[in-house]
């Protein structure tokens, strides 16, 4: 083994070479990033494409063999804190991020050829709203980009690991921290900030990838006189603590050259002190790649007081002739929308219990809010539906376009205990701004949905005690992919929702599975790692006997 240890801005990181993988081209274009989906061989963006679709066109596993999908190889990650990664693949290496390492990984063998350790200040904070994570990266010219929890963007050599620039975004001291994967569009890398619970003003950066300069910052909470000013009407400072993180990874239209990304709920939760909208919080951004300027804007929560973030992953299809993006919220509503303008096109509710809204006005495009809502925003205590874990929390669904089916995994009828309060900022400590508890069921708290998205009728449905947080993946052999917080790997046929297969993983699964062929042969991977945000809020007693420590876990049929 080899040990070269690189000193960059105070920080040290320790690449420990593996086994040689011969042969290797590291290059990728942004038409290979454009035609990701016409290749299973590579996984060249995060989503399995840059609609996010997480939908393969594979059917060597299918429905009628999957019984006899076994382990191929497991590579343990050495962490013990949450997995919630997601896998690239580009000619036979797998790259892999936890929150302070980042491997490469001979895909048919698992057998190590580098990896890259950050080693933080002792200062960094240790606990970051919510679980210290990171999801993913991005491939581009020979290059991985990454995040960093102390708030980096930094580049990797993708055949040797080395760092090659490190760009600090902000001081991770006020509470800002990166746990996204970042995407390329355009040519620009672009990359969103966490930290919402912690008083910040989130924001969008794009980046030039050969040199780590910063091109843009977009903020999701415009200064006084900005467009979107009007709609923080306290006339004081809120804006300056509004929230609006990006911390999930945004889509993109090659065709169109527009960047989509879902903003994060406003600070603080106490929605009475900050009156009006509170642009551009809650929302779905359409962005220019080059310049960060916004083409169109549709919020999904105004004044948002039940920490209902748009963050989650923007899926884009053609529906009808359209071109449309989807987002399942966390407000309990599914979006569709034409995403040439931002039209409202359906938002039909997707979980059975709702009781802050009564729908969404497609004329108006507005929430039809209850006296729950009013009542929260006035200070009065009251119990919301869905919960701030949300209909669905950050887990990524799966659109099957031949189907026109979405596969979902919901929180079922969990709700929340609400009353607004006064908040305390202080930097990098929560800034809540509300006392809350769980209001929940007496019987299953998760479910995996099949529905349709334009409607929100449930095709099929699949009910588990705990909540499922992992990803979903979809693939042309009739299967649905996914995993449980008790380390269950599972397999269901995506027509019926047939129970085909498990394997059980030995930790929780809260990570992002996908699927892809290396000569002749399907291969699923996931990574696996309990943790995360259910396991640090719950107080779900049943996952105290459930193991850490993350292990990439790949499957392939049994010859």
């Amino acid at each position: 083994m080899k040990y070269n240890c690189i000193k960059r801005l105070g920080l040290t990181a320790t690449i420990i070479f593996g086994v040689a993988n011969a042969g290797a081209v590291y290059a990728q274009t942004a038409d290979e990033l454009k035609n990701d989906t016409s290749d299973p061989s590579s996984i060249l963006t995060y989503g399995m494409g840059y609609g996010q679709q997480r939908h393969s066109s594979l059917d060597m596993v299918n429905a009628d063999n999957v019984g006899k999908l076994a382990p191929a190889w497991a590579y343990s990650l050495a962490d013990t804190r949450g997995q919630e990664s997601f896998p690239m693949l580009y000619d036979g290496v797998m790259y892999v991020t936890t929150h302070n390492s980042t491997v490469a990984l001979d895909a048919v063998t698992g057998r190590q050829i580098w990896k890259s350790v950050i080693e933080y200040p002792a200062e960094t904070p240790r606990v970051a709203c919510c679980g210290i994570v990171n999801r993913g990266s991005a491939i581009y010219g020979g290059r991985l980009f990454r995040t960093t929890l102390d708030a980096h963007v930094i580049a990797l050599d993708m055949e040797t690991g080395e760092e090659v620039w490190r760009t600090k975004s902000i001081d991770y001291k006020a509470g800002y921290s990166m746990t996204v994967a970042p995407t390329i569009a355009d040519g620009v890398l672009i990359t969103g900030i966490s930290g919402g619970e912690y008083g910040i003003r989130g924001y969008l950066e794009g980046y030039d990838p050969d040199t780590g300069e910063r091109l843009w910052r977009t903020y999701t909470v415009p200064a006084p006189g900005e467009p979107g000013s009007e709609t923080w009407k306290d006339g004081g400072d809120a804006w300056q603590r509004g929230g609006g993180p990006t911390w999930l990874t945004g889509s993109y239209d090659p065709e169109l050259n527009t960047v989509y990304w879902g903003t994060g709920n406003a600070a603080s939760w106490n929605a009475g002190l900050r009156p009006g909208d509170n642009l551009y919080t809650s929302t779905i951004l359409a962005l220019e790649p080059k310049t960060g300027a916004i083409k169109w804007h549709y919020q999904t929560s105004p004044n948002d007081p039940f920490d209902y973030d748009a963050t989650n992953e923007l899926v884009l299809a053609t529906i009808d002739g359209r071109k449309v993006i989807m987002q399942a919220n966390r407000n309990g509503f599914f979006y569709v929308l034409d995403r040439t303008n931002g039209e409202l096109l359906a938002a039909p509710q997707f979980i059975d219990k709702v009781n802050w809204a009564t729908g969404i006005d497609l004329a108006t495009g507005r929430p039809m809010d209850t006296e729950v809502a009013t009542k929260a925003r006035t200070g009065e205590q009251v119990t919301y539906y869905p919960s701030a874990f949300g209909g669905k929390n950050w887990s990524p669904m799966a659109y099957n376009p031949d189907s026109n089916t979405v596969f979902i995994n919901t929180f079922k009828d969990v709700g929340m205990q609400y009353k607004a309060v006064e908040p305390q900022y202080r930097p990098g400590v929560f800034y809540f701004g509300a006392e809350f508890a769980w209001a929940w069921p007496e019987g299953d708290r998760g479910e995996l949905r099949a529905i349709d998205p334009m409607t929100g009728d449930v095709k099929w449905a699949d009910s588990s005690a705990l909540p499922r947080l992992a990803g979903v993946l979809s693939t042309a052999g009739n299967l649905v992919f996914t995993g449980g917080q008790t380390g269950e790997f599972e397999a269901f046929n995506a027509e019926t929702g047939e129970a085909l297969w498990s394997f059980n993983t030995g930790s929780g699964i809260v990570g992002q599975p996908v699927t892809w062929e290396k000569d002749g042969k399907q291969y699923v991977t996931v990574v696996n790692g309990a943790g995360a945000v259910y396991a640090l809020f719950s107080g779900d007693e049943r996952l105290a006997t459930v193991p850490p420590g993350g292990n990439v876990w790949t499957f392939a049929l049994v010859e």
